[in-house]
């Protein structure tokens, strides 16, 4: 904890994403949201209001000395330009995911964290659902041996209009559907299998969202260096915002773990609510991110970890776009 109270964080973006930031900030004990920025000042006064927060609609103003580290929940675009410049600054960083759009922007965040020392955490909020994060210690403690097989089933109800839409379309900005969204599946396989990916398999199609300009839903292998697997059934495409189904096997020379959805009755109600496996993984974020901010842990999205789950989600969107379905991974 900072000498004198709690981490003071600077919030970059103002959009629907970072109220949900700003919320897990608040209930998180040694964190205060201290400033918000944002193009667009009334939006960001609007949200620093509710928490007793500074607005400016410069993030030139959020590298003062009392503010101990950026969250950056900006368009993908700009999301290394300010994440390096909040590393220069001797800030700590939580940047939304993705991380960037091309492999040479990353690059030289991961280095320029190198350099100064300063932490990344990408968000990657499913590690910290619940029941993602008990299958992800299970594979950590050894108890299933060498993990070698991961299945991943993932849908949602997202992209439709007033769901998926504007600058989340335009590929330059978002980097394309797999990119911007599918890498929370693609992230959680990386996580459990812990190896560096090197080949994809990618099947784009268009199931119940098909008046949409992007196809909503996805097939993908992943094949990682030591010879594991991951398979991933992706689809944002559910009629309803609200409905999901979750679904995570992992398979280790010693042992299997699973767990799902589909045994939570939450998923089954009218309207759907948030079943438990899922919820408060942004404020588990945030209780790791403090306890990386007072030394107390190391950032759980690991440099190899970012750079394979970006790798293999932008060749995840080439193998979509070109047609071409196997892709190599450059990580």
């Amino acid at each position: 904890m900072a000498a004198d109270g709690p981490h003071r964080l600077a919030l970059i973006g103002a959009g629907a994403i970072a109220s949900d930031h700003a919320r897990a900030i608040a209930a998180t004990p040694g964190l205060q949201l201290v400033r918000v920025a944002d193009r667009h000042l009334e939006r960001a006064g609007t949200l620093a209001a509710r928490y007793g927060a500074d607005v400016t609609s410069d993030p030139a103003g959020l590298w003062a000395d009392d503010v101990d580290a950026a969250v950056i929940c900006t368009s993908p675009d700009s999301h290394v330009e300010l994440a390096v410049r909040a590393l220069n600054e001797g800030k700590a960083v939580l940047v939304e995911k993705p991380v960037a759009l091309d492999l040479k922007s990353v690059d030289e965040l991961l280095a320029t964290a190198r350099h100064t020392g300063g932490a990344v955490l990408v968000g990657q909020t499913a590690r910290f659902q619940p029941a993602n994060a008990d299958v992800i210690r299970t594979a950590r403690s050894g108890d299933i041996g060498q993990p070698k097989l991961a299945h991943i089933s993932w849908f949602a109800g997202h992209v439709w209009p007033q769901g998926w839409r504007s600058w989340q379309l335009n590929s330059l900005r978002s980097g394309g559907h797999l990119v911007h969204n599918g890498i929370h599946a693609i992230d959680l396989a990386c996580a459990l299998i812990d190896d560096r990916p090197i080949h994809v398999c990618a099947r784009p199609l268009r199931t119940w969202a098909s008046g949409m300009p992007t196809p909503d839903s996805f097939h993908i292998i992943l094949a990682f260096e030591h010879g594991a697997r991951a398979t991933i059934e992706l689809s944002y495409g559910l009629r309803e915002r609200g409905l999901l189904l979750r679904r995570v096997l992992l398979a280790g020379t010693s042992g299997t773990i699973a767990v799902s959805s589909d045994d939570e009755p939450a998923c089954r109600t009218n309207p759907p609510t948030g079943p438990a496996g899922v919820e408060h993984a942004m404020t588990s974020q945030y209780a790791h991110f403090r306890d990386v901010l007072q030394g107390n842990a190391s950032a759980s999205t690991t440099p190899s970890q970012i750079r394979g789950a970006l790798a293999a989600a932008l060749a995840a969107q080439l193998a979509t776009d070109s047609g071409i379905a196997i892709q190599d991974v450059d990580a």
